[in-house]
């Protein structure tokens, strides 16, 4: 079974993002479990790869649907869609200190975020304090020492 962490050291943004797409869309296209009659059987058992291996992307010719995902393809993209959400908060909070860098103020950061500037600043601090703890764990990309101090010091007070 794959996890969010297994796929981080395998997909980009981008590919894990079109990963999740081609599998979201075969997902959303094919029949629901009552209507698998539809499907030939051995799609069906199989969960539509054939048994080869394969990625079971292909449709059955006699009916023109999407073989349903299997068990592992599922699973997949459930791991696919939090590494998306864990992707997309990193570069949401390096968007946030390139604002800072940039002279931004929190209340603006936090208008264009859509929330306050606390909601903003908070999100941000424990953001990095998540980046300290990473540093420390084996195995895992964080901040170093030197980097948290800049960081902090970046992201400054609530008033610025």
């Amino acid at each position: 079974m794959a996890t969010p962490d297994e796929l981080e050291r395998q997909y980009t943004l981008l590919s894990a993002a079109a990963r999740f797409d081609a599998l979201r869309t075969r997902d959303a296209l094919a029949p629901s479990p009552d209507d698998a009659d539809a499907l030939d059987g051995a799609a069906v058992l199989d969960g539509g790869d054939g048994g080869d291996g394969g990625d079971g992307a292909e449709s059955d010719a006699a009916t023109d649907t999407a073989a349903p995902l299997n068990r592992k393809e599922a699973l997949e993209l459930l791991a696919l869609g939090e590494l998306l959400a864990r992707k997309a908060a990193y570069g949401r909070q390096l968007s946030v200190r390139s604002a800072r860098r940039a002279g931004a103020s929190w209340s603006q950061i936090g208008a264009a975020l859509g929330t306050s500037k606390q909601a903003a600043w908070e999100a941000h601090n424990r953001w990095i304090d998540e980046q300290a703890k990473q540093d420390r764990e084996a195995g895992h990309w964080g901040l170093n020492d030197k980097e948290i101090d800049a960081a902090r010091t970046l992201a400054g007070e609530l008033d610025n």
